[in-house]
């Protein structure tokens, strides 16, 4: 066990996951803010939850959209009631997210969007007799049988084409190749959105995106304790001490910078906390006439740090199960709005005003295409007049139904051309396509924490005999949970804080909808039915 009063703690990125450990270690462990030191490639802190201007023309840009959950989020809970609100003073960061949601509902009108602009009615999620039994053998099937296996070996092709695994898909991201495991986990965890996955009702938002209304109130938080930020630092390996397999230690951290490489030592009772990988490593933007490049060598430094690192000791992971790119990437595009000539036709047109709908699937899209509109403004001091919409594609290497292209191919105009067609909105096509920016973004790594797996592929959080080290993110282990969400990353960082420092609080523990006596076998029935 280290001592929090005496020792100086390195967080290697600064995603959620540093900088929930950062919190952690100051609230529940009592460590001084300015013994804490977090290392960012970037010149910005958030990592995944992310929202800023667009860096290639005007507008606005968010890479991903991401849904928070009442019952699943405790850790997130957890960590947002010590962090004050920047926007509604007086109040948390957690209570300002529920007074929100309390003022502005989900229940989406039009989930899912068919052939010719037509509504579908969602609320028939299309399974039989044989679905429903694929899906009960998936739920009670141990993950040590599973093993790597994927969800199209586990499923007929009825349950693909069914309205419930269109809405669940793009929920979540899956693609049918991804790993049986992660679906496995996520029915577990989230079976209590089975009767609502029509309308997202369970879905909790924040004000604003999750940059400005999370990661910028946490890390005021963190600068006002006194912890030391440093961008523009990349740490290119570390040194172990692993002579004793029951005491490993990390030693030494080798750190590039613009002034060269260095070396941090870390003495006898330090520590260093790790976050490998990365969702949006690499991601690369486009602009409304040119396509967003796809970067296939790893540039980016969390993986390239994780492969030098798993070199080092069987335990450290397997890096490369999750590298191959046409599997696991997708395209997200953010629409700038100049106007509300089109916003207000989405709005007619799905029966939902911004931030009370959810996700419209276009179900013979051939890029599989989401749209959500958000509440607006979804970025501080946006300018008068100005609307931001987001959509990804999941199938981006088919040519569209109306832009004869791959996606991956397109410009943001070609992606918005493509859009109004599903939409049905030809008559507005040439003013929309005149007041709007779009800018696409090309994510190699998007889902890559679906692929399928072996247990050896993710390291723990904390490996036998961890002593001062531990890892963080998407990429690592922790039984039961899900990943590709912002709870997994607030979780992992709770865990090796409290281990490392011998913190005597409770972890939340892990919520399951199907062993919730309010919800398991009733959300089972009212989505079966």
């Amino acid at each position: 066990m280290l001592d929090s009063k005496n020792a100086d703690v390195w967080l290697v990125g600064g995603g959620i996951a540093s900088m929930a450990a950062a919190a952690f270690l100051i609230r529940d462990a009592g460590m001084p803010g300015r013994r804490i030191h977090i290392l960012e490639e970037l010149g910005l802190a958030g990592g995944c939850l992310d929202g800023s201007a667009s860096p290639t023309q005007p507008g606005f840009v968010t890479r991903g959209g991401r849904m928070l959950c009442e019952e699943v989020y405790q850790c997130l809970w957890n960590l947002l009631d010590s962090i004050p609100s920047l926007e509604r003073p007086g109040l948390s960061v957690r209570q300002e997210i529920t007074a929100f949601n309390d003022e502005v509902r989900t229940e989406a009108h039009a989930r899912l969007i068919g052939r010719g602009a037509r509504i579908l009615d969602a609320r028939h999620y299309g399974l039989d007799g044989h679905d429903r039994a694929e899906l009960t053998r998936l739920l009670a099937t141990p993950e040590a049988m599973l093993g790597a296996r994927r969800i199209d070996e586990l499923f007929s092709p009825h349950f693909f084409a069914s309205h419930f695994w269109q809405m669940w898909r793009t929920t979540f991201a899956f693609q049918n190749w991804h790993s049986a495991i992660e679906l496995r986990r996520y029915f577990l965890r989230f079976l209590q959105e089975f009767p609502r996955m029509h309308t997202l009702a369970g879905v909790r938002r924040t004000p604003f995106n999750q940059y400005d209304s999370i990661a910028v109130p946490l890390q005021r938080w963190l600068l006002g304790q006194g912890v030391d930020v440093r961008f523009g630092h990349r740490v290119t390996d570390i040194d172990f001490d692993q002579a004793d397999p029951a005491r490993r230690r990390a030693t030494r951290l080798h750190v590039l910078t613009a002034q060269g490489g260095q070396a941090i030592d870390l003495a006898a009772g330090d520590a260093c906390l790790v976050t490998l990988g990365s969702i949006t490593a690499d991601a690369t933007y486009g602009s409304n006439t040119e396509a967003p490049p796809l970067v296939r060598d790893r540039r980016d430094g969390a993986w390239s740090l994780w492969e030098t690192l798993a070199r080092k000791a069987d335990d450290f992971g397997r890096p490369h199960t999750f590298f191959n790119v046409d599997d696991n990437k997708w395209e997200s595009f953010t629409l700038t709005m100049n106007g509300r000539a089109l916003l207000d036709r989405i709005v007619g047109f799905s029966g939902n005003q911004p931030g009370t709908g959810a996700l419209m699937t276009f179900v013979d899209s051939a890029w599989l295409m989401s749209l959500v509109v958000p509440y607006q403004p979804h970025f501080p001091g946006m300018p008068p007049d100005t609307y931001t919409a987001w959509g990804y594609g999941l199938f981006i290497d088919a040519p569209g139904n109306h832009v004869a292209k791959p996606m991956s191919q397109c410009g943001g105009r070609e992606i918005l051309d493509e859009l109004l067609h599903h939409l049905g909105f030809g008559d507005i096509r040439a003013v929309a396509l005149a007041s709007t920016d779009v800018t696409p973004v090309m994510l190699p790594y998007a889902s890559a924490m679906f692929a399928p797996r072996k247990p050896a592929d993710r390291p723990r959080v904390l490996p036998e005999g961890a002593a001062n080290f531990a890892f963080l993110g998407q990429h690592v282990e922790l039984p039961d949970d899900t990943v590709y969400t912002v709870e997994y990353s607030v979780h992992c960082a709770m865990h090796a804080v409290y281990h490392l420092f011998g913190v005597d609080k409770p972890i939340p523990p892990i919520y399951q909808g199907l062993h919730d006596p309010q919800v398991g076998l009733q959300a089972l029935a009212a989505a079966f039915s």
